[in-house]
């Protein structure tokens, strides 16, 4: 599966701007750590763009979540590699969802609520300063966001309260990337796609 043909299975199934936006995040992220740990850019980025697939079309029907997604991808004749991630990225909360085994089984597991909760930070940034026209274009919220402030933020537990943060946290153990690392390399991916995101 190209990533155009990813990108259209996507739109098929997800209206949300929002909804899509998370999944163009956590794309990028994938993107990012599979260059990190030595995996395939297109495969961890396809695994990403299409994670959430079938979420807003059986998101009242969330034991469905991930399986019809991944249905839909071996009907398009998609790895079992991208399949498996997909699935995984279920484990705990989904009845039946194996758990993550490879590296980008965690790596989407682990990231897929770390996109959230850095545009949670983004999102109570002051709004940046108009530039003049000869500094050129100015930053958006999102790449003003540091790890820093998404540290602190961490350690706030109202502070977006929905977000799990041990699953984001398993990037040390699974990964071996510490979390403050993991942070800056899906920060870094993030900021390199603010305008897609909208931040």
């Amino acid at each position: 599966m190209t990533r155009d043909e990813a990108l259209k299975l996507l739109h098929e199934h997800m209206q949300s701007p929002n909804l899509r936006k998370h999944c163009y995040a956590t794309e990028a992220v994938m993107r990012a750590l599979a260059k990190r740990l030595g995996g395939d850019p297109e495969t961890w980025g396809i695994a990403g763009l299409v994670h959430d697939a079938d979420y807003e079309e059986f998101k009242d029907k969330p034991q469905e979540h991930t399986k019809m997604a991944a249905k839909w991808l071996q009907e398009a004749g998609v790895s079992e590699e991208i399949i498996n991630a997909i699935l995984a990225h279920g484990w705990g909360y989904i009845e039946g969802n194996p758990e993550p085994k490879t590296k980008m089984e965690w790596a989407l597991y682990c990231c897929d609520e770390l996109t959230g909760f850095i545009v949670a930070v983004a999102l109570v940034r002051p709004d940046p300063p108009s530039p003049l026209a000869s500094e050129g274009q100015g930053k958006s919220k999102l790449q003003m966001v540091t790890v820093k402030a998404v540290m602190k933020k961490w350690g706030e537990k109202s502070f977006a309260a929905g977000v799990t943060r041990g699953q984001i946290e398993e990037c040390d153990t699974r990964l071996g990337i510490p979390l403050p690392e993991f942070i800056a390399v899906a920060l870094g991916a993030m900021q390199e796609r603010s305008d897609d995101l909208g931040l």
